[in-house]
């Protein structure tokens, strides 16, 4: 009995640890949307009858086979910077939520990012050099993380 608890407060702990800098919304990582899918260039939002849990977190996908893609390889799906604001990040290392249907794909990674009120933060990221950006928004991510 002392074991299974142990157990499951050494789980609890990692769940909460792994969700710290993870953005979270409507219960699910990336809003719902299925993060396999991404890498083909579209962002489809997942079901509720294909979810997988990776450290902590609950992920949506559209199908079996992309949920057991991502189960294979989730660090390669996974989006940059726990799925937040990737201009927002590069700005000052803030955490500003998302719209799952704004995203780009460089070099294989995900990036997401906020589009609402007629402020579409992937084209300033653009306008303001992609390389750049995504330069100071590794450096803040680093520091977030080490908080």
């Amino acid at each position: 009995m002392k074991n299974s608890l142990l157990i499951f407060a050494i789980s609890l702990l990692s769940t909460c640890y792994a969700q710290k800098d993870v953005n979270v919304q409507r219960s699910y990582g990336a809003r719902g949307y299925d993060l396999v899918m991404y890498q083909s260039n579209v962002a489809k939002k997942g079901k509720r009858k294909f979810i997988a849990l990776h450290q902590g977190v609950k992920y949506k996908f559209t199908s079996e086979t992309t949920k057991t893609k991502f189960l294979a390889n989730p660090m390669k799906y996974l989006p940059k910077y726990g799925g937040w604001c990737a201009y927002a990040m590069a700005l000052n290392g803030s955490k500003v939520k998302i719209n799952p249907k704004t995203f780009q794909i460089h070099n294989g990674e995900l990036y997401l990012f906020y589009n609402a009120f007629f402020n579409n933060t992937l084209e300033i990221w653009i306008e303001d050099g992609e390389d750049l950006m995504r330069k100071k928004a590794d450096e803040e991510w680093e520091k977030v993380i080490s908080l």
